[in-house]
């Protein structure tokens, strides 16, 4: 109990303890400050991964649309729904099924 009080006392401990309080609770950059950031730096790390994927793809889709006549056809009418004048086109949905 007594090294415990000398402890208390100890200017140096006292000033070390104070500032160590300052940076975890009321600093500018404290703890729950560095845990939203890391929290925004992954959803954000996350958006980056699926947007260089979703580049990737339409980039791949893009060559083969230049590559071939036939190819831009087949995904102007799978993707955008278009038809030549005397064709229809019949869009079919699945119904959902409903949660009971």
């Amino acid at each position: 109990m007594k090294r415990l009080f000398e402890l208390l006392r100890n200017k140096y401990f006292l000033a070390v303890m104070a500032f160590g309080i300052w940076m975890l609770f009321f600093d500018r950059n404290d703890m729950l400050s560095q845990f939203e950031y890391r929290t925004e730096v992954k959803k954000l790390q996350e958006e980056k991964d699926f947007y260089l994927k979703e580049t990737a793809s339409v980039k791949k889709d893009l060559s083969e649309i230049d590559s071939n006549l036939n190819t831009a056809e087949k995904f102007a009418r799978e993707k955008y729904f278009m038809k030549k004048d005397n064709e229809d086109v019949f869009v079919l949905v699945k119904p959902e099924k409903k949660k009971q």
